[in-house]
């Protein structure tokens, strides 16, 4: 198969080259460096797969982590070289035209999980080696001390030949004998090496159970012992050591001598300390990342009794616009400027910062004064904001939301910290950014609440849970019914009835309105339908059906259409429904968001404005807009519930019916609430009204046998 240089099979053999490039010369193999390439090639593929996978599996990231381990690639340099090779070319030749944050996001994990794969494969690989090493020990005593009983010529050849470091003392603890293996380790000749006491190699690195069990064996108690010890060597440096030592008896089972095995485990033990530090710490910062923030906050919310927290959550805003702006680079050294001020804010003990991703960084403080330190480090972190940032020759200037949260450890998980503090810093960021704002239970209530109300809405409508009431529209002249406005509800499992207010933001907010608008609309149709049957065709006319429009339904290409499917199924004639759109919707817009609208109103559909008045009213627009009604808000008709009605009232919506009017306009009022409101509406010269004067919104039924109280006057 001919591959070819610019597809995608063609660039992942080019990264295959590099990385191979890379990795060869620090790689125990004996393979030839095309050949290890070939070796690299499925570990490359399945990155790449992975980068642009559907659902993305850490496991296969952590599966070409162990494998570089099988290849024999455990070299300190060989993670580090791989995790620079797929950091700067994984998504330049794989990447594709993919959107490019969420590629480098996802690369960022990849390296991630390879790391954790690599370390856990080394990790294993190590103890079994140990345990290999530990038992070639154990066989190395038998020998040692069967050449101490036997021939002393048979003793200096198993001890000058081991590969280990062994050393042999008295029970006083005096070095009587080193082997060459044990003064390479400590870098010390075997005159001085001998001169030592075992007793002068404490280290502040040793484990509790260090020196009891050191005691235990001079005094015969236990034969031998194993763990990892820490020593000095003179240039300063530490020497790490998986240590074994064992109890060297005479003929008559007397304990006569004391056995040291040590095997140098630096190098490892520094690679595992690096492997840790890249598992815990973010690339491009080199702050702490996810992973330690929350062993952190965890330990801080475990603290005890008397200990408390303050967490600060930043996330910047406007970085979109930089990052899109002046590209990937350039948003990249600005983290990096915002994450070296950051820092320099968190220097008291029991502080640090954190990046979590993308433009979001974390601020912690612990401690029982914690509730006061909170305030002093977010005052800090704005200010550390102020001064512009130069990139390419650009002064930029950041700002960032803030959201604080502070409190007793042990009352909260670390999820739910994290979760009320990105609550909170949300609700400055929608209060124009640029601030902090401190926790509040009943906001986070509100938003978690939002939030599951969200998720729900999508299956609310499958299972049914939504359903409408009618609230009757009154003609003011005769008392007569003329129709009634349809009102959703949403019968939660949970939290009970919920009006339109508590849902129809978030379906516009994850565009769940159009099929939900669609629902309403075919419900709503139905039930004039329903109306007409029942009740024939009244002396006034049809009953009419007045139906919200929200303004993402509005915009939505299929509405016209949509509706005339829906009213020729029904079998119901356009001028029974009446669309109602707000004013805030129409006023100032465009021919385009008009033009179904206009084309309803053609067909014969009625257009009311809803909520006239409430808005920036531009009179003047009123004749371009295909409207035949205005429906006039409740706030005009609140100073008529008074006796004598507001005189002011009285002008302004008399002003606007005869406005109406003269444009050969209807006019409908809402919020009627008594007889001398109705009365006067009448008097004004209103067309229809509704409110609890008349009815309260309530099932279809009830618009058969409703009693019009004093409709009439």
């Amino acid at each position: 198969m001919i591959t070819e240089p610019d597809g995608p099979e063609g660039r992942l053999r080019r990264l295959t080259t590099i990385w191979s490039r890379a990795l060869f010369p620090v790689t125990s193999t004996s393979l030839t460096r095309v050949e290890f390439e070939e070796q690299l090639l499925p570990l490359a593929r399945r990155l790449s797969e992975q980068l642009r996978a559907r659902n993305f599996d850490a496991g296969e990231a952590k599966a070409v982590g162990a494998a570089l381990v099988e290849a024999h690639c455990t070299d300190p340099e060989a993670l580090a070289r791989t995790l620079d090779c797929v950091d700067a070319y994984l998504v330049l030749y794989c990447g594709a035209d993919g959107p490019q944050d969420e590629l480098r996001m996802r690369s960022s994990r990849l390296q991630h999980a390879l790391a954790a794969g690599y370390a856990q494969a080394l990790r294993e690989r190590t103890l079994a080696e140990q345990e290999a090493i530990a038992q070639a020990a154990l066989r190395a005593q038998g020998v040692v001390a069967q050449a101490l009983h036997a021939s002393e010529a048979r003793f200096r050849a198993v001890f000058e030949g081991a590969a280990i470091g062994i050393g042999i003392a008295d029970l006083d603890g005096n070095v009587l004998q080193v082997n060459e293996a044990l003064l390479r380790m400590f870098g010390l000749s075997e005159q001085t090496l001998r001169g030592r006491r075992v007793q002068d190699w404490v280290h502040p690195e040793d484990a509790p159970q260090t020196w009891r069990l050191y005691q235990e064996l001079v005094r015969g108690e236990r034969e031998h012992y194993h763990l990892e010890k820490a020593f000095n060597r003179p240039d300063g440096t530490a020497l790490w050591t998986n240590l074994t030592v064992s109890l060297l008896r005479d003929a008559d089972g007397r304990p006569q001598y004391q056995l040291a095995l040590m095997e140098d485990t630096t190098e490892r033990r520094l690679l595992n300390l690096r492997l840790r530090y890249e598992a815990t710490h973010d690339a491009l910062t080199g702050l702490p990342n996810r992973t330690l923030f929350f062993e952190r906050l965890e330990k801080a919310l475990n603290a005890g009794d008397g200990q408390r927290f303050g967490l600060c959550y930043l996330d910047l805003d406007g970085f979109k616009t930089i990052n899109d702006s002046l590209g990937h680079a350039a948003g990249d050294r600005l983290l990096v400027e915002i994450a070296d001020r950051l820092q320099s804010c968190a220097t008291a003990p029991g502080e640090m910062v954190a990046r979590l991703g993308g433009d979001e960084f974390v601020a912690l403080t612990t401690g029982a004064a914690a509730e006061g330190t909170v305030d002093d480090l977010a005052e800090r972190i704005m200010n550390a904001l102020v001064t512009p940032i130069s990139i390419d020759g650009r002064d930029l200037l950041v700002r960032g939301s803030l959201g604080i949260v502070e409190g007793a450890a042990g009352e909260r998980t670390a999820a739910e910290v994290l979760r009320s503090a990105d609550i909170t810093m949300y609700r400055a960021k929608s209060a124009g950014g640029n601030r902090s704002e401190l926790a509040d239970p009943e906001a986070d209530a509100r938003a978690i609440t939002r939030h599951g109300l969200t998720t729900a809405l999508p299956t609310a409508l499958e299972r049914g849970e939504f359903f409408i009431e009618y609230q009757p529209l009154v003609h003011l002249g005769d008392g007569s019914v003329r129709g009634a406005e349809a009102l959703v509800r949403w019968l939660h499992p949970q939290h009970g009835i919920l009006g339109p207010d508590r849902f129809i933001p978030l379906a516009e907010h994850t565009g769940l309105i159009v099929p939900l608008g669609r629902w309403v609309l075919e419900e709503s149709i139905r039930q004039a339908r329903a109306w007409r049957e029942r009740h024939g065709e009244q002396a006034a006319g049809p009953l009419r059906i007045n139906v919200n429009l929200s303004p993402c339904q509005l915009s939505h290409p299929g509405l016209v259409q949509d509706t005339v499917d829906i009213l020729e199924r029904a079998g119901v004639a356009p001028e029974a429904l009446c669309l109602e759109v707000t004013e805030s919707a129409l006023i100032g817009a465009d021919d385009d968001l008009l033009k179904p609208l206009r084309r309803l109103a053609d067909m014969g559909v009625d257009i009311a404005l809803d909520d006239f008045g409430t808005g920036y009213s531009n009179l003047a627009n009123l004749r371009r807009l295909p409207v035949s009604v205005l429906k006039l808000d409740r706030s005009f008709t609140q100073g008529m519930q008074r006796f004598p009605a507001d005189p002011v009232d009285l002008k302004i919506v008399e002003g606007i019916v005869s406005l109406a009017h003269s444009l050969d306009l209807a006019v409908t009022v809402e919020g009627v609430e008594t007889g001398a409101q109705a009365e006067q509406l009448r008097i004004l010269g209103c067309d229809t009204a509704q409110g609890w004067y008349y009815a309260r919104p309530g099932p279809p039924e009830r618009l058969h046998d409703l009693a019009l109280v004093d409709a009439t006057g």
